[in-house]
């Protein structure tokens, strides 16, 4: 589970979302909504997954009655939605592994350079074929035996390594600067729907909260296993790596370049903030150019594996959704990775497309945790978490208080936000219900609404066979 949540949006996606929110004023709604939105959700994923064995369409119709089956629907495109361009990440790591083993990061490169020249090139696309295709084999060879073993080496080994290379990061000269900036907050940016927005998402996107992956993989888990304490420990796991690489990153740029390359220059705000600077970082290592490459060989596998163990779960989810619907086991994987391949092409040479596609889907995580709480809701609050969550013997029991945050703090939190950001972005973007911006309600909506209308018009179809698959 820890491998599902630490990944990408960890390593990569935190400290940019950070650095175009406000820094420490970005902090305070992301940890509060750790509380309120990620763990009860990850808990409540859990628990639905070992208890109906069932992809996202079959467990929202087992929870929340046959007629909103097409919600489970909709969450397992949301987390298909991120695969087709989280894939395009993994390809990065594996490529800047390559670049280390082969004598490219040195004191010398242009990382600047070196990320523009390789972000304008074919090589995104080639690496993401390849990310699809490894992805792909594994979850056909069976993914308890290849992810769980692997996992267990390779998720102490990074931690490892971001626990030294954080050690170097803050011993830098002038890296306080970039601490102070992560935990400062400046009150006036708590006003910005787009700081609370941005919160939500990157805690979804960062945890697993919401997009049915964990309830897939608790489908494999033994009755006996823990639901809240396993769902804790995921989150704050998965939280801390965030924290630490924020640290790392934000000490990086700090002492290296200053404010102002972290706020206006080049790979500020991009995709690439973490592969610029982090190779940087190796070369301030001391031992010389042989450890810097080791170091920097070493981490990018380790953050290329962190990030294909959480994109094989989309991988699985997407495919084991489909064999429900009455694919074979090959033909579903080989549909996915087809899919993967065409879709995800777009985002590995367009950088547009690729930010329209994490700016529609990561909001898309949302909607997402609020239809599962719908379903809890439906099912019963109090009924779900005694006779669902509360089921390990040796688990930790959740009072009445989880009741109140999935019943109400939940759908308040989604709905407000949501509708926060529709209405402000709305009056003050005079091209916000553009589809082809973007960053618009209109894409946000077209992408959207198209699943949905088709999603409800064959719920019958959907339900039907998701649960007889």
């Amino acid at each position: 589970m820890i491998g599902v949540a630490v990944g990408a949006g960890n390593i990569w996606r935190f400290s940019r979302i950070v650095a175009q929110n406000g820094g420490g004023s970005f902090m305070i709604p992301w940890v509060i909504f750790l509380f309120i939105w990620s763990i009860p959700l990850i808990i409540a994923e859990i628990a639905m997954g070992k208890f109906t064995r069932k992809a996202p369409i079959g467990a929202i119709a087992l929870v929340g009655g046959k007629r909103f089956g097409w919600m489970g629907a909709f969450i397992a495109t949301v987390s298909t939605g991120i695969l087709f361009y989280y894939s395009v990440v993994v390809g990065w790591g594996f490529s800047y592994f390559f670049y280390s083993i082969s004598g490219h990061i040195s004191p010398t490169t242009s990382y600047v350079t070196l990320w523009n020249n390789y972000s304008h090139s074919f090589l995104p696309l080639i690496a993401h074929i390849f990310s699809i295709g490894v992805g792909c084999l594994v979850v056909y060879k069976g993914i308890v035996h290849g992810i769980e073993k692997s996992n267990r080496f390779l998720m102490p080994a990074l931690l490892v390594m971001i626990i030294v290379i954080a050690i170097r990061a803050v011993t830098l000269p002038g890296a306080w600067g970039g601490i102070e900036f992560l935990f400062t907050p400046h009150l006036e940016d708590l006003l910005n729907y787009r700081v609370w927005i941005a919160a939500l998402t990157q805690n979804a996107w960062d945890t697993g909260a919401g997009w049915g992956l964990l309830l897939v993989y608790a489908g494999y888990a033994k009755q006996k296993e823990s639901i809240t304490i396993n769902g804790c420990l995921t989150a704050f796991s998965n939280n801390a790596v965030s924290l630490l690489m924020g640290v790392i990153i934000f000490s990086t740029v700090f002492a290296l370049d200053g404010v102002g390359a972290l706020i206006e220059g080049a790979g500020s705000t991009n995709t690439g903030l973490t592969f610029i600077y982090l190779p940087r970082l190796f070369g301030e290592l001391p031992g010389g150019p042989f450890v810097s490459n080791l170091f920097a060989s070493l981490f990018f596998l380790a953050f290329s594996f962190a990030a294909l163990s959480s994109m094989i779960s989309m991988v699985q989810l997407t495919s084991q959704t489909l064999q429900e619907l009455g694919l074979s086991h090959k033909t579903a994987i080989l549909v996915t990775g087809l899919l993967a391949i065409l879709v995800g092409g777009f985002a590995a040479i367009n950088s547009f497309f690729f930010e329209n596609q994490d700016w529609v889907w990561s909001i898309g995580l949302v909607v997402s945790g609020l239809f599962i709480a719908c379903a809890i809701i439906r099912y019963g609050v109090d009924r779900y978490r005694k006779t669902v969550v509360n089921t390990s013997p040796q688990d930790f029991k959740l009072g009445k208080g989880y009741n109140f945050i999935i019943r109400v703090l939940i759908p308040v939190q989604a709905v407000v936000l949501i509708g926060w950001y529709f209405i402000q972005s709305g009056s003050l973007d005079p091209n916000g219900w553009n589809p082809l911006r973007v960053y618009s309600i209109g894409t946000i909506l077209m992408q959207w609404g198209v699943p949905i209308v088709v999603f409800l018009l064959c719920n019958r179809w959907l339900v039907k066979r998701s649960l007889k698959g």
